[in-house]
């Protein structure tokens, strides 16, 4: 007979919203097993997120010690080892996937590797892994089981030439040359990522701009930046008769009519996600999807009596910082008698070179809501810290209110931009004024002055060098 165990809680899902969960509900003093199909962490830890940074941490020095001179220092015969850097990624994930454990064991979090599906309401079952045939029994189960790459139809993914960011992050030998499909975060980090170490990057976009979802001023801006440093940029271009050859891959990009034929080694998707909830849960147990994603109410449960879900596999925006943040709203709704909130204001980060990130409305979307505007913008050349360090590309860039000063927006790009954006995200959630942000002292000389003398730019005060 099956072994069957009780819970207050069982998590299916180990990445940010679940580990969080877990962790948030071992620490209520609740029983709580995590069931995670590789390793604790999930994508965004062992594939996405942290080991993405160490390589453009690589990438970003690699490109610092070549102008080492223009410091007055002197590194000659400056060269990388790829699987030296790939293999440093892979450690970093590591280690941060045991910091994970031990945060487990600490909080005493039963943790399981395995594949868990819900069978019923109250019910899961491991269909994989070392307890394989167990029943797990809690009345509440959250499912925080994330996002999967989308793939481009019919495209052998498994032929090498075309790749996800997941097989990107395991590959031994740099590309000479690779097409980057999709020119959201992932795609524009991995474009600086390659072109970094001198491989010959065209990006394609089929949306008008670079990175979309941001300010058309910080597109144009990093677009800019992408062609000094020689990436090729695609937009408002769509990918037609993709042919994988055994030593590259043909692609047409159609812009209106014209059509250019590339060619390069390497073809690198990043053309968005799609919900990780491929049997989850039993053929007879099926949650209400809305556009391919779970349905959620606004304490996060499904329309499955006592299964909730949060993270990515719940829509976007699809952010690791997100889905822990729903998480705990979640866990803390279940068993702290707090009411469940869900996210309405959150900062999104792009990691290449430049730096992107950016919290509230794009210009373009406050006027579309035709809200009355006063806009204050200070560019990195003018700052004292950024010349000294010789970061000087981009600004910061603030959208508030004609009459209130309120802060609708606010969008940097430039040094430390994904640093420097968590000012404006503590200013907006207090509802500060732009006024609030410049009359506060900021030390000089610092990156972050730029986002005081950008409040001050909105009445034109703007003083600093």
């Amino acid at each position: 007979m099956a072994e069957t165990m009780e819970y207050d809680l069982i998590v299916i899902g180990g990445g940010p919203a679940g580990y969080a969960a877990a962790i948030r509900a071992g620490q209520l003093g609740r029983k709580v097993v995590c069931i995670e199909l590789e390793r604790a962490g999930g994508t965004c830890l062992n594939w996405g997120c942290i080991p993405t940074k160490a390589l453009l941490k690589s990438a970003e020095l690699y490109l610092k010690m070549k102008k080492a001179d223009t410091f007055g220092l002197s590194a000659t015969g400056v060269g990388f080892d790829f699987a030296k850097v790939i293999e440093r990624s892979r450690g970093v994930a590591a280690q941060m996937a045991k910091g994970i454990e031990f945060l487990f064991k600490k909080n005493k979090v039963e943790y399981v590797v395995g594949r868990a599906v819900v069978t019923a309401p109250g019910t899961v079952t491991v269909t994989e892994g070392e307890k394989k045939g167990a029943a797990l029994r809690a009345k509440k189960i959250l499912v925080a089981t994330g996002c999967k790459m989308r793939r481009i139809p019919g495209l052998p993914y498994d032929a090498g030439r075309v790749i996800t960011s997941r097989e990107a992050l395991a590959l031994k030998t740099l590309p000479k040359s690779v097409i980057i499909v999709g020119a959201g975060a992932i795609g524009v980090e991995f474009a600086y990522f390659y072109n970094a170490f001198g491989t010959k990057v065209t990006l394609v976009e089929m949306l008008p701009q670079i990175l979309p979802v941001e300010d058309e001023d910080v597109s144009r801006a990093l677009q800019r930046a992408f062609d000094k440093q020689g990436i090729t940029s695609h937009t408002g271009t769509k990918c037609e008769n993709i042919r994988v050859g055994a030593s590259s891959v043909k692609v047409e990009l159609v812009t209106g009519d014209v059509r250019t034929e590339v060619e390069a080694e390497v073809l690198l998707s990043a053309v968005g996600v799609t919900a990780n909830i491929e049997g989850v849960f039993a053929p007879s147990l099926q949650p209400a999807l809305d556009r391919g994603f779970l349905q959620v109410k606004d304490n996060y449960e499904t329309t499955i009596p006592g299964v909730f879900a949060a993270g990515d596999n719940i829509g976007p925006p699809w952010l690791a910082h997100v889905a822990t943040w729903e998480a705990l709203q979640a866990v803390n709704g279940m068993f702290d008698n707090a009411k469940p909130k869900r996210v309405k204001l959150f900062p999104g980060c792009t990691y290449c070179q430049p730096q992107v990130a950016s919290i509230g409305l794009t210009e373009k979307a406050a006027k579309e809501k035709k809200l009355e505007l006063k806009i204050g913008k200070f560019p990195f050349t003018a700052s004292g810290k950024a010349v000294a360090a010789g970061e000087t590309d981009g600004f910061v860039k603030v959208i508030s209110d004609a009459k209130t000063g309120e802060i609708h927006g606010a969008h940097i790009i430039g040094a430390e931009a994904t640093e420097l954006i968590a000012e404006y995200g503590l200013a907006m959630g207090m509802e500060a004024t732009v006024d609030e942000i410049h009359h506060t002292i900021h030390a000089h000389p610092t990156l972050s002055e730029a986002s005081m003398e950008a409040a001050a730019a909105v009445h034109g005060q703007a003083i600093h060098i």
